[in-house]
């Protein structure tokens, strides 16, 4: 048995349905530093950030679009944290019964975002899946990798599902239709800091900006020089970092969700961490990774997952349906596959299948989700 492949804890927690895959940002930064931009790469909920603007900023501007920036993560942590036993979604974890909770409207507003790519996609988005992700030994647990018992994945199941979450958006108040239900954010959150970040600084003027939190992006207008933000999908391999093709845009999110950074192998089969909340198991359909272009960070972080668990047969026609741009990366052999969505095709025809032969560039690894 392999180990869990880089696996890491953050305050939000493991990503719960997959997303795992890295995102390379290419802005067009030679020698590591920003050519009249600005640049700067912190910590926060658990994990890495990075915000570039357009143009340059003295000493002073630039802590104060850090502070601006921090604010934005530290707000979505304290609230939507699964590690810290404050947070305001862990004290409604640990209700022990099926009373109404009350949360805040940032909190139901990615609630509300969850339910909805829920019931587009049948439950193949869940925020309840935890149990699951435990049971199968993926996430913050000390169970060793290994497939759970027929027990206790039937255990894992009853606890999980989208609707045993009665949300009232109207009165802010949210109860459990079962005891024992928990919430996980986290694949949806960090796209929802992202967005919480990039409105801040746009209210505060900077309309040339690109913030990634954890692998998920959003960049608006321009890079320093005037063109598109390029921004790199990662070729899918679990042995060295390369490029598959570089995405050119603006006013536009990015998320990607993949299943090769995270897994162990049993009885001879590769058990990823992406599992379907629907059969309770890891996916078996052949991604190994699906990038979602959305206007909303939040959006497209849910649905890359929710696309990695359906799989092309399912979810090439429910994304065209759905008009959701997305890119899946399959595994066909020692080969990939790219196929992707009607609303994705533009994107492909002024994409590059590489980095090679463009100007020098400050290629950046995020750590793997």
């Amino acid at each position: 048995m392999t180990s869990v492949g880089e696996s890491r804890r953050s305050l939000l927690g493991l990503a719960i349905v997959g997303v795992v895959a890295i995102v390379l940002l290419l802005n067009g930064f030679a020698g590591g530093a920003p050519r009249d931009g600005f640049v700067l790469r912190g910590t926060a909920m658990g994990t890495t950030y990075t915000v570039r603007l357009g143009h340059p900023l003295s000493s002073r501007d630039g802590r104060a679009v850090r502070a601006l920036v921090e604010a934005e993560l530290a707000m979505v942590d304290q609230l939507m944290s699964t590690y810290d036993p404050d947070s305001e979604l862990s004290r409604f974890n640990r209700v022990a019964s099926t009373r109404p909770f009350p949360l805040s409207p940032p909190t139901l507003e990615v609630l509300r975002l969850a339910r909805l790519v829920s019931e587009h996609t049948n439950g193949a988005f869940d925020v309840t899946i935890a149990p699951l992700v435990a049971a199968w030994g993926f996430g913050a647990t000390n169970r060793a990798p290994a497939p759970p018992t027929d027990e206790e994945l039937a255990y894992a199941r009853a606890r999980v599902g989208f609707r045993l979450i009665d949300a009232g958006f109207d009165t802010g108040m949210v109860a459990k239709r079962r005891v024992g239900v928990v919430v996980d954010l986290s694949a949806i959150a960090k796209g929802y800091a992202v967005d919480r970040a990039i409105d801040a600084l746009i209210g505060a003027g900077y309309m040339h900006a690109l913030v990634e939190v954890g692998g998920d992006l959003r960049a608006v207008g321009r890079r320093p020089g005037g063109e598109l933000w390029r921004l790199g999908i990662e070729r899918p391999s679990s042995a060295r970092r390369e490029i598959q093709r570089v995405l050119s845009i603006s006013g536009r999110a990015l998320a990607t969700s993949g299943d090769y950074r995270s897994y162990y192998e049993s009885g001879g089969k590769r058990l990823s961490h992406l599992l379907d909340p629907r059969s309770g198991r890891p996916i078996e359909n052949g991604v190994a990774s699906v990038s979602v272009v959305h206007e909303r960070a939040a959006v497209a972080d849910a649905w890359a997952t929710a696309l990695s668990v359906l799989g092309p047969l399912e979810g090439i026609p429910l994304a065209d349906e759905q008009g959701i741009a997305a890119l899946f990366l399959l595994r066909r052999g020692d080969a990939t596959e790219e196929r992707w969505t009607s609303a994705f095709a533009p994107l492909m025809r002024t994409s590059a299948s590489s980095a090679e032969g463009m100007p020098s560039l400050d290629v950046r690894f995020e750590g793997a989700r």
